[in-house]
């Protein structure tokens, strides 16, 4: 059997390519998709997916202007939307309800898909269509949302209460599925897989257990050097309890001080393999490598050392995750939207349901979704005081097209607002650019099946020296029509996560995310192949697994602007006030790197359009 990387490569990118080689004129292009067109099933890189971000990189960097002639499609809308993820598609609908149905709406996005970071994956695995998610996952602690979004769940048809026998919490005890660390050759000396996290994230998955052997059997069991096992089982029986100050002081003092620090100057840790870990322990609740959390910070997100408490509300369980992850959500939003879309009435319904996406863009619907259509341009016509319109302009298949509007909500990245509202106050647009977004790669591998994990053991394995610092078995959730995998021979989708943080230990965290971007980017897909090559075989063991007869498909969802990170001071609040006739929504706004903020930041913008 040849190496998947041409053959998912290939077939993803050229029907994606294909699939943007559209018609002239935009609303047409859309209703002139061909009825193959759909992204959920495209494998290879994926996330911002080649091609999707050359236009904003042209215009954040190189300032660029001109792209020839526009096409003016004399088409006024109500309002336009600049970004179809969660927060534009929340947008579109109370902008409905509070301003009537028959609204017209154009939702823009320079992607091939709606849904931003809540991106559907589909797997075909030898004739069996497997789903996953590539990016935003869960409804974190939805029952203690705000009544606006509770009544929004209600409207596109998302039942709470059905997660609950949903998620097979039983799941990962049934099979005797685990939290285990592997330390691969490459950065530790041999391929050791030791049944203990070392932190606290596995605790994220509802039912996972932890550790199975105790720390000091587990820390003996690691290729350490004599001195790292040491300081590693030093740092496993630390605490607050060893500050240098009084009990009453300590909160306090761990709110100020940095956890390196107390690794290293507490507890006198110095071993750089203990220290890799440590930085590697917080993953993506961190957002940057540990070294840059306070030491609240890192007991906060059960970085190494601390002891595992409860993630989320006991009432509140993390299991309210569709089978594609927010994707679901994503999905019963452009239903409510564009009804013609896909049949089925329900959130739950619409899990396997396959979208035609040539019902989204139609004249004929007050609602239009624009992909593949990067925004470069938005201004008001006259004084932004007393405008009555909105242009914009935008570039799909290297076109210039321009609409107009009379409001327009920004609900793209807050970092990207600066180049493209032209008219923005220089305080305002100086405001947007503080506010950071962490890379982050979700990648989904289809697998004909997992005798591997369930041989080892292994519910989820933190990797401390690889590229990919977790890898999953995904949540096991069956909704609708949807069945999640039983059986160790029926095929399954893993998960693999990085949060890349830049090679410099300590450097300031906008550098490190930048340096940790240009890298993501710089790789193709037959360097993330190779690395899931060497990773799965290392972790599973040649006996178990055989990745080319065991891997069928891989798609890399590349987020090089993941995660929404605070700015400084109030630089979110001032940087989204409202301009004119423009609102600004997103996640960055709230900030959080959170679906329900990032709805409840839709409702706040279109409650401030004039």
């Amino acid at each position: 059997m040849p190496k998947i990387t041409r053959r998912n490569f290939v077939n993803g990118s050229l029907m994606a390519l294909g699939s943007t080689l559209l018609p002239s004129f935009g609303q047409r292009a859309m209703a002139a998709l061909d009825p193959s067109y759909y992204p959920p099933s495209l494998t290879g890189l994926r996330g911002s997916h080649p091609g999707s971000n050359d236009a904003a990189h042209s215009r954040a960097w190189g300032q660029r202007s001109d792209w020839g002639p526009v096409q003016n499609h004399r088409e006024v809308f109500d309002l336009v939307i600049v970004g179809a993820g969660l927060s534009g598609l929340a947008a579109a609908r109370f902008y409905q309800q509070q301003h009537g149905a028959d609204k017209k709406i154009l939702i823009l996005d320079n992607h091939d898909d709606f849904g931003g970071h809540a991106k559907r994956n589909e797997h075909d695995i030898d004739g069996q269509r497997l789903i996953g998610y590539g990016g935003s996952q869960t409804l974190v602690e939805p029952l203690h949302a705000s009544p606006v979004i509770k009544a929004l769940f209600e409207d596109i048809g998302v039942d709470l209460a059905r997660f609950d026998t949903a998620f097979d919490q039983d799941f990962y005890k049934r099979h005797n599925l685990g939290a285990v660390t592997y330390f691969n050759a490459e950065t530790y000396g041999q391929d050791t897989l030791v049944k203990h996290p070392f932190c606290n994230y596995y605790n994220y998955i509802e039912g996972l257990p932890g550790a199975q052997v105790s720390d000091a059997a587990a820390v003996a069991q690691t290729p350490l050097s004599d001195t790292g096992k040491q300081q590693l089982l030093r740092v496993l029986k630390g605490g607050l309890h060893k500050l240098p100050v009084p009990e009453t002081e300590r909160e306090t003092y761990s709110q100020t001080h940095s956890y390196f620090d107390y690794l290293q100057s507490t507890l006198g840790v110095d071993d750089p393999e203990v220290l890799h870990m440590a930085r590697n322990s917080g993953l993506d609740w961190s957002n940057s490598g540990t070294e840059l959390l306070t030491i609240a910070e890192a007991k906060a997100c059960g970085a190494l050392g601390f002891a595992p408490v409860p993630v989320y509300d006991e009432n509140n369980p993390y299991i309210y995750h569709f089978p594609d992850g927010n994707a679901g959500v994503a999905r019963a939003l452009v239903k409510k939207l564009i009804p013609q879309v896909a049949a089925g009435d329900t959130a739950e319904a619409l899990v396997t349901a396959r979208f035609d996406y040539s019902q989204l863009d139609r004249a004929s619907n007050p609602v239009r979704i624009r992909l593949n259509s990067t925004a470069v341009d938005v201004h008001h016509v006259g004084d932004p005081s007393s405008s009555q319109a909105v242009t914009i302009s935008y570039i799909q298949n290297n076109q210039a097209h321009r609409v107009s509007a009379k409001n327009v909500i920004m609900a793209c990245y807050n970092m990207m607002i600066p180049h493209i509202v032209s008219d923005l106050p220089s305080h305002q647009a100086e405001a947007l650019g503080q506010q950071m977004k962490s890379p982050l790669i979700y990648t989904t591998v289809g697998l004909r099946h997992w005798r591997a994990f369930k041989e080892q053991g292994i519910g989820m394995a933190m990797c401390p020296g690889n590229r990919h610092q977790a890898v999953l078995m995904d949540f096991p959730v069956s909704l609708g029509d949807y069945q999640y995998t039983q059986s160790p021979d029926d095929p399954c989708i893993i998960q693999m996560i990085s949060c890349p943080y830049g090679e410099t230990l300590g450097e300031p965290a906008a550098e490190q995310y930048k340096q940790a971007r240009y890298t993501m980017l710089g790789r193709d897909f037959s360097d993330y192949e190779n690395d899931i090559r060497t990773h799965l075989s290392g972790l599973l063991g040649a006996k178990q697994f055989d990745f080319d007869r065991d891997v069928a498909s891989i798609t890399v969802n590349r987020w090089a602007h993941g995660y929404a990170v605070a700015g400084p001071g109030d630089s979110a609040a001032v940087g989204r006030q409202p301009f004119g006739r423009i609102t600004i929504a997103n996640s960055d706004s709230a900030p959080a790197a959170d679906a329900i903020e990032a709805m409840m930041m839709g409702h706040r913008a279109v409650g401030e359009l004039r």
